[in-house]
């Protein structure tokens, strides 16, 4: 974070006071504790760039697909192998796929609306 800060031009003590800010946001408004909540967090925050990366994505005709559920542990160390980061410093929270739909698409087979939907009036 300090070398983010100090990269924008800020002096010594606007680094320290925007820290401040920073560790007061944290832990009082957003109850961050924890490593955990702190990445849970910043998982959210992913997805609000993972929503603009798709709807940019989809104005130029690409596909995306967003991932979850992939085996974390192995993914951060791939990344890990290959110096595209500390494992100490970050995780990944989240994947996105980009690319072109096939032309031939088969029928999706799909229960009727009336046996998945209730309206509520």
């Amino acid at each position: 974070m300090r070398d983010m800060l100090a990269k924008r031009g800020l002096t010594y003590e606007q680094i320290e006071a925007s820290l401040v800010r920073y560790k007061s946001f944290q832990e009082e408004d957003m109850k961050l504790l924890s490593e955990r909540e702190l990445f849970d967090w910043s998982t959210k925050q992913t997805y609000i760039a993972l929503g603009n990366m798709m709807t940019g994505a989809a104005l130029i005709g690409i596909d995306s697909c967003p991932i979850e559920g992939f085996h974390y542990d192995t993914v951060n160390q791939i990344l890990s192998d290959e110096g595209l980061f500390d494992l100490n410093e970050y995780g990944v929270s989240c994947m996105i796929t980009f690319g072109y739909r096939n032309k031939e698409i088969k029928k999706k087979s799909r229960k009727p609306t009336e046996e998945v939907i209730a309206w509520i009036e």
